[in-house]
Parts: structure tokens; sequence; C-alpha cells
């Protein structure tokens, strides 16, 4: 603590991240990082960027990676935000969108960064349960509000919800914004992009950290109807002018514009969850239904904490959250075929005492 503290430092308790270990001999399923490389495509477009460009500013619009991700969304690029790495997106969504005097709703376990920008900009935020199944019913969301956010899929838990339920929400919130945050979305989901012309209170945000294996470039996107993007950029240019240099917005452009790079990963890592899901199925773990590149599972005769200081011990990292009705779950991040076979072999000697 410090004299010299603004008084809002001392109320804060900031979001803590998945470790970043120092060492390279872990296996690493704790942060939901792509198990497999970015396009090479990527690569070329950096190695172009970093020469003697890197002495200008890079464009304040961003306009190409703008006009990308517009092309691939049918979108006009006026629709587009981008920002760096969906976190800042969520920030100045958070300043520009939510503060209306009243209570911002989003899920009781839900992405943990949510109630740190409550507090940092002032939000008065209402947490509603997710049911029994840990799922979002739309149905506890018809209530005074000053805006609605929550990632589809869930995060830590996996669930997704479909378009049917999105637009519910969206027409009997049509005076609050309404913020799908959709980092996990390629994973299985159905993303609620193709409702925002429908929608002007629906705002869309993704990341090119999880499918497109970018989480090390910082780029994230918000797509909406062209006065809420206004909004984001006023309070964009009022923080920082230049969100994205020109290496991230080069390789954000060869990410977005490599389809085939991107399919081809994504599909892997959904087969491996599905093989995953079988094989701890088998060990007497119970796997929440996921859409993302993770899973959330709980043993009935282990105690999560006790699974996850097991796996350290054998070099492998998951995650485990030391929270209210979930402090028996660990969440998985799918790995590569060999490391899920580590996991699996490791899992199965701790479950059976050998």
């Amino acid at each position: 603590m410090s004299k010299f503290w603004s008084p809002i430092v001392h109320q804060l308790t900031p979001y803590i991240p998945g470790e970043q270990p120092k060492t390279s001999n872990l296996v690493k399923l704790n942060t939901n990082e792509n198990p497999y490389g970015p396009s090479p495509g990527v690569i070329t477009a950096i190695e172009i960027e970093a020469g003697n460009s890197l002495r200008l500013y890079p464009d304040p619009q961003s306009q190409r990676l703008t006009d990308a991700i517009a092309r691939y969304y049918q979108l006009k690029p006026e629709q587009v935000f981008v920002g760096n790495g969906s976190d800042e997106v969520l920030a100045h969504t958070f300043q520009a969108l939510f503060q209306h005097g009243k209570p911002l709703l989003f899920p009781d376990i839900t992405y943990s960064f949510y109630p740190v920008y409550c507090k940092l900009y002032g939000i008065t935020a209402e947490t509603i349960p997710l049911d029994e199944h840990f799922k979002v019913d739309v149905s506890d969301y018809n209530r005074a509000n000053g805006g609605i956010i929550f990632p589809n899929p869930n995060a830590p838990t996996g669930h997704g919800i479909g378009l049917d339920a999105i637009e519910t929400l969206l027409k009997t919130n049509r005076d609050s914004v309404v913020v799908i945050d959709e980092a996990y979305i390629d994973f299985g989901g159905t993303s609620a992009v193709v409702l925002i012309d429908q929608y002007p209170n629906l705002l869309v945000i993704q990341t090119l950290s999880k499918s497109r294996s970018l989480a090390g470039l910082r780029v994230g996107f918000a797509m909406g109807n062209t006065e809420l993007i206004a909004g984001l950029v006023r309070v964009k240019d009022s923080f920082n002018s230049y969100p994205l240099d020109n290496i991230a917005i080069s390789g954000g452009c060869a990410a977005i514009e490599d389809k085939a790079h991107f399919e081809y990963t994504r599909r892997r890592i959904i087969t491996s969850r599905g093989q995953l899901v079988t094989q701890l199925e088998a060990l007497g773990f119970n796997a929440i239904p996921s859409q993302a590149n993770f899973l959330f599972v709980t043993h009935p005769r282990h105690d999560a904490a006790g699974l996850a200081a097991q796996l350290r011990l054998r070099n492998i990292i998951v995650r485990y959250f030391n929270k209210p009705r979930i402090d028996q779950y660990l969440r998985i991040t799918i790995g590569t075929e060999d490391e899920c076979a580590i996991l699996t072999a490791a899992l199965k000697e701790i479950v059976s005492g050998q």
C-alpha cells in the first residue's frame, strides 16, 4: 500500500491471469492457448513488417485489419473496432457503454475480468446465478439493467447458448447494450454476428488469441451497430490512439485471410476435445459439455485442488479456481494429441493411486 496511490487503487482486486511458467519442460494446459502455431502467412507478414516501417507510427484506425475483419464477417468497416487484445476492447466497452447508473448483469460464474472492470470504472454489477447445470438462462436477465455481458461459450464452464436464446435476450432488453464475448466461439458455437444488422443494441467481441493462435500478438475486436463502434472509438482515442502496432496489424490480417489453416487447427482441437472427454470419463471424471477449447471437469472421489497439485508434480499445469460452486472443478486446455495423452496417463496414475 502507498500513500501516493489514488483512492480507487486501494479498492481494486486485480485480475489474476493463468500462470506463465518460466521453464519449458511443462505440459501447459492452463491458459487456453492454441497448441498449434499460427498461419505461416502470419510469420511471413511479421517478417516483412519488421523493417524500416517500424520507425513510423501505425495507422490509428488499423484500417487494413478493420477491412479484413469486415470482409470476413460480411460487415461494413465502420461496424468493426480493433484493440490491443479483447481485454482492452472489453475495457473500452465498459467505459463507453455500461455507465448508466443501473446494474450491469453477468453470470456468477464467468470471466473474472468483468468484476475487475466494474470496480475500476465505478460500475454497479449484479451477478445472475447459472442454473444447476452451469448454463445461462436468458429469462433470468429480464430485469432492470444498465447492460448485459457474458461469454458464449461461457468461461470457465465451456457451455454455450444458441442464437435463438441470444435473440430472445436482445428483444427483451432493447434499451440496454447486450455484449456477447465470443473468445471461444470458433470451437463449436454459432456467432451472434449474424444478428448485428437486426439489433442495434448488440455488440460482439472476439479475439485472435484462441482459434488463430495469436495470444502473443494481442489483437481483439468488436463488431456491432455503427453508433456502438463510434462510442468505442471515442474512448480509444481519449486513451491511446495507436493500440495496435504495425506488426500486429499485418499479422492479424494474415491470420484472418488464411481460412484453410484456421479450419484445420480448429477441427483438430475439436476432435481432440471429443477424444479427451471419452478418456477422462473412462477414469471417472464428469465433464461439462464444452463448445470451447477447454474442458471443465470434476471427479467424485478426488479433490480438485489435490488433483491440480499432483499434476503439477508431474510437470502438467491445469487451471484451478478456488471459488464457490466451482472449487471441485479443473479447467483443462485442449493440447496437442501428445499432450492430451500425457495428461490422461498422469490422471490414470493419480486416480488409481499408483
